[in-house]
């Protein structure tokens, strides 16, 4: 497989927090050649489009996607979304799991269906409609990879739906039972969104995994990160069959702070280092970064947890940590 890493570094703080763990890949053991690309806001400034074709081809050809944030209000008066990029990425990679854990729970998004993917349109009376949709396989592909983390992990999966409204919510439930039977061995739950959300905001620790579908998936894991710390200190990983994942922080691009140095960088190296286990392979060293971003988080915290360090102050204090680990040149 392909040693290409493609950096999509983004809009407003992105390119400034991928910078810190571009430090970190160079500075570890790994025979990786990073290339980078235009992406959301700065490829439709530089192209005209969000998603340029040399950049999707990039990413097709690379073993894993590093990626920042994008979008912001100078993209937002027409034209173009830098969004749209993000969408049609993940998309055409087809990296419909997307993983994002939050403390010791692991929430599992089914991330190229549902309410985001589907037809959308005005009628001519100005109503305005989206549409969501999922098939069987889709429900199926998403349950099997959480079962399977569920038994690698404490045996417990958390299905989320709206069964009591939402027929799609009755298919999901329908089939993620049906995949239940396969894995005798976890221990199935049931849970609707909005009890649950509140359920989320008691100790994390009550819960392994939990698997939902798009928009909710979107809406619980943001606030599983605002329990465990805020957005700043999330990661994710997306993760298809095959070809490439994509790593990214959840946070935005808060061009409000880009270019001060008050950026968090935690969120992207805790996605670096889910990136080192899943696309390089390297549980070893994705174990020794994120002791080492929680090691800084508690001695050298940035504005957003309390402190005055820096973004590449952070950056910094991460690379002497592992270089004290004997992990980091």
């Amino acid at each position: 497989m392909s040693s290409l890493i493609a950096c999509l570094p983004g809009d407003g703080i992105g390119p400034e927090v991928t910078a810190q763990a571009l430090r970190v890949l160079e500075a570890l053991p790994v025979d990786v050649e990073v290339v980078t690309l235009p992406f959301g806001g700065a490829a439709i400034d530089e192209t005209g489009e969000p998603l340029p074709a040399a950049t999707l081809e990039a990413c097709r050809s690379a073993r894993a996607v590093l990626l920042g944030a994008v979008g912001g209000p100078r993209w937002d008066a027409g034209g173009p979304r830098p969004e749209a990029g993000l969408l049609g990425l993940r998309k055409a990679l087809d990296v419909y799991a997307n993983l994002r854990p939050a403390g010791g729970l692991l929430i599992v998004r089914e991330l190229v269906g549902g309410l985001y993917f589907g037809a959308r349109g005005t009628r001519e009376d100005g109503t305005v409609f989206d549409t969501c949709e999922y098939t069987p396989a889709q429900v199926e592909r998403i349950a099997r990879r959480a079962f399977e983390l569920a038994r690698s992990r404490r045996g417990s999966l958390v299905s989320v739906d709206k069964a009591n409204v939402l027929d799609t919510s009755r298919l999901w439930r329908r089939v993620v039972g049906e995949v239940a039977a396969e894995y005798p061995d976890v221990t199935l739950r049931h849970a609707l969104v909005d009890s649950f959300a509140m359920e989320l905001v008691g100790p994390l620790d009550a819960f392994d995994v939990v698997v939902t579908e798009n928009m909710f998936g979107d809406i619980l894991s943001d606030l599983a990160a605002a329990v465990t710390g805020g957005l700043g200190l999330a990661a994710s990983a997306s993760l298809g069959d095959s070809g490439p994942g994509i790593f990214e922080p959840v946070h935005g691009s808060a061009p409000d702070i880009a270019g001060t140095g008050r950026a968090n960088p935690a969120a992207m190296l805790r996605s670096l280092a889910l990136l080192l286990e899943h696309a390089l392979d390297r549980p070893d060293l994705a174990a020794a970064l994120a002791g080492a971003v929680d090691e800084v988080l508690v001695s050298q915290p940035t504005p957003d947890q309390g402190g005055d360090a820096t973004t590449g102050g952070f950056g910094d204090a991460v690379l002497a940590a592992l270089a004290r680990e004997a992990v980091a040149g």
